[in-house]
Parts: structure tokens; C-alpha cells; sequence
């Protein structure tokens, strides 16, 4: 697929693509083996299964299997946990901000497409006060199927006023991918974000691959 010739919105995953959240997962994984008398692991592999959200951090953090007795009662601790350091250390990936700024330059609107509940992602948002503004922020409580259904960023799109060819939705997941692609958008994996071991973004069919965050403003708008 090529690129929109009349760009009009540009979407994000949330964690992982738009908003490094990956430090504050390691404290509580870590802080959730601890209780167990757990030894502390290597960061690196906690920030690669962010994107996989809780249930797999509980699985990584304990290794239990969700069908374990307890494991439950295990997710709603990690998520109490989170709530605690939600926001602290979450930040912009490099250039993001800049790419914000010139897309608000340019009249093109820009969204966030994710799989993160709105009672974490609201609060992570508020703090991080990002500026410009996003024009539709779509979880998954707003949605009947989350992604990988494209449900979720045809959403964005009637909330920001384009078609799916008008967008490019950016992802650091395969269900990103598959869910841009279903939309009719093009995509862009962002292979800077956490990416699971022996996991291969150029593998999951984008359109384009970044390698650095930075390298998206002339990507998508060029110059």
C-alpha cells in the first residue's frame, strides 16, 4: 500500500509506540516478584512483553500460566501496583513531540488507537498533558472487539473526520499491524518500541518499518 497522497490523520499505539511506559512495568514486575520472594530479573526482557499487557507481565513476573489457581488475584495486585506508579516516569519517545507539533502545523489530525483500558490510560494522559491535544483516544472499553479488530481505528476515524486511506496508523505489535491493515490503513511498525524476543517487526507485513523514533516526522511527513 502507498502512502495517503491526502494525509489527514495519524494514529498511535499507546505503549511501546507513542509513549515510553516500559520503566514503570519494570518496578512493579519487580515488585511483584519480591512479594513472592522472587529474585529481580533482567529489566530488558520485562520491557520487551509490555506490549503484551498484563496478563503476560503476571505470567513473566510469576511464571504461571492464566488458567493458574490464584493468578487473578495476581493481575489485580500488578494492576494495584501500577496505579501507584502510573505516569511517573512515562515519556514522549524522541521526536514524537516534534512530529505532534508539525502535524498541528500541517492541519492533520492525530489520534491513539489502544488495548489499554481507559482507567490507566486516561490518568497516564492527563499527566503527561501532551500538547497538541490527541482528537479521539479510542480503548478498549469503547469498542465490542479490540485489536487486532480494526474496529478500534475506524473509530478514529469517524472521531477525527477521515477515511482509513486518509491514515496511518503506527504500532510496535503484530496486532497493530493486522488491525491497520484490516482498516485499509497504511502502517508503519515502530521497531523501536517493545519488541518480544525472536520477534521480527519487518516480519509482520507494514508498510514501513522505523527503526528510531525520531526517523517518524520524516517519514510520514517528509522534508
Amino acid at each position: 500500500m502507498s502512502p495517503p497522497e491526502s494525509l489527514q490523520a495519524v494514529i498511535f499505539d499507546l505503549d511501546g509506540t507513542l509513549v515510553d511506559t516500559a520503566d514503570e512495568f519494570v518496578v512493579i514486575v519487580q515488585a511483584l516478584r519480591a512479594e513472592h520472594g522472587r529474585a529481580a530479573m533482567d529489566p530488558q526482557r520485562i520491557r520487551a512483553s509490555v506490549s503484551n499487557g498484563a496478563r503476560a507481565l503476571v505470567s513473566l513476573a510469576l511464571d504461571i500460566k492464566e488458567d493458574s489457581e490464584g493468578f487473578e488475584t495476581q493481575r489485580l495486585r500488578l494492576l494495584e501496583l501500577y496505579s501507584g506508579v502510573l505516569g511517573s516516569v512515562a515519556r514522549l519517545y524522541p521526536g514524537i513531540g516534534d512530529l505532534l507539533h508539525e502535524l498541528e502545523r500541517r492541519n492533520v489530525s492525530w489520534g491513539i488507537a489502544t488495548n489499554k483500558p481507559r482507567a490507566y490510560t486516561a490518568p497516564l494522559l492527563e499527566r503527561l498533558n501532551l500538547q497538541p491535544q490527541p482528537g479521539s483516544v479510542v480503548c478498549p472499553d469503547d469498542v465490542t472487539e479490540r485489536k487486532p479488530h480494526p474496529e478500534s481505528l475506524l473509530r478514529n476515524c469517524r472521531e477525527l473526520g477521515c477515511t482509513p486511506d486518509q491514515a496511518i496508523y503506527i504500532g510496535d505489535h503484530l496486532r497493530d499491524i493486522e488491525a491497520g491493515r484490516r482498516a485499509g490503513m497504511y502502517t508503519i511498525a515502530a521497531a523501536y518500541g517493545y519488541i518480544e524476543p525472536g520477534d521480527d517487526p519487518y516480519s509482520w507485513g507494514a508498510d514501513a518499518h522505523a527503526d528510531n523514533s525520531a526517523d517518524l516526522l520524516h517519514m510520514i511527513l517528509g522534508g
